[in-house]
């Protein structure tokens, strides 16, 4: 059966595809330039690979910061800078590590965990603990002179150390901004203030030990380094005060500070003894001379004074 109106025999028409009349605007995408100075090759992706060698003498850097750094004049800019930097360094050690022993005050935080443990138990419980004495010896130094050292505080634990005064101090600062904050009465000025207010009284403390000392005509190697280790103990008491505050019991605070004072009084009289009161016996290996009994009776009116006056005045 065929369909009406179309003829059995005849051709199907030729098919033609459509021409564009215009120019397609579509960019062709085309691979990016090798860098200056690169040999053609191609890498595994098989795209162009650099083959970048720095020259000897400069800096060796990424193809793809254009050489930047290996420019002359950027050279000549790190070298200024490293200049600038080393006369810098030389001027901090001359100006101001002369004022510092940066090596005796290595000695101070020569610590270790256990240290720090069994000297806060010295701290906070005193009254047991024998001997005070200081372990040392003599030995000679590269002039050949003999001297006096002392055992780091890690290997001694009647060592004063820096690291306990240290932490306790910034620990004292943040817990009063948290005990503020607990009571409502935070404020961003309180850091600062509390922090002045501590290191005012530390630095007044150490100025009239000084002041005492020379009075006194007391002197040794490390008697500074000595004596702000030891004001920076009662931290460590005011801390506990601050803690015990918190149970709301004016028995428990009143008593933890008694406490506190006592233990600390009577743990700076006992360490400030082989300090303020040096002697040639043989548990002061420091001293080389002896003192007469008005002199020891004064300097020991001193550091009962200290201990106990002072350090009451500071810690309320």
């Amino acid at each position: 059966m065929q369909r009406p109106g179309y003829p059995p025999t005849a051709a199907s028409p030729p098919l033609h595809h459509p021409v564009p009349q215009h120019v397609s605007t579509i960019p062709m995408m085309r691979s990016p330039p090798p860098p200056p100075g690169s040999a053609s090759g191609y890498s595994n992706y098989g795209g162009p690979q650099s083959s970048h060698v720095p020259q000897p003498g400069m800096t060796p850097i990424h193809p793809a910061y254009g050489g930047f750094l290996n420019d002359h004049t950027a050279q000549m800019g790190f070298q200024v800078g490293r200049t600038a930097y080393m006369a810098g360094q030389e001027y901090v050690e001359q100006n101001l590590f002369r004022y510092i022993n940066v090596t005796a005050l290595k000695h101070y935080f020569n610590v270790t965990n256990g240290y720090v443990l069994n000297k806060l138990g010295l701290v906070l419980f005193p009254w047991r603990h024998k001997p005070w004495s200081r372990t040392g010896g003599q030995r000679t130094n590269s002039s050949g002179q003999a001297e006096t050292y002392f055992l780091p505080p890690r290997d001694d634990i009647n060592s004063p150390d820096m690291y306990i005064p240290v932490m306790a101090f910034v620990t004292y600062i943040l817990l009063s901004t948290l005990l503020a904050g607990l009571a409502g009465n935070f404020q961003p000025e309180l850091l600062g203030r509390t922090a002045t207010t501590a290191f005012a009284i530390v630095i007044f403390e150490i100025l009239g030990l000084k002041l005492g000392c020379y009075l006194l005509n007391i002197s040794n190697e490390s008697q500074l380094l000595d004596l702000v280790a030891y004001s920076g103990y009662k931290f460590v008491g005011i801390i506990v005060n601050m803690a015990a505050s918190r149970l709301g019991s004016s028995v428990i605070t009143w008593g933890s500070f008694l406490y506190t004072f006592a233990s600390l009084a009577f743990f700076l009289l006992r360490s400030l003894k082989y300090v303020l009161l040096p002697d040639n016996t043989a548990d002061n290996p420091r001293g080389t001379y002896a003192m007469a009994r008005s002199q020891k009776n004064r300097r020991t009116q001193f550091l009962f004074f200290y201990s106990y006056v002072v350090q009451f005045f500071f810690m309320w």
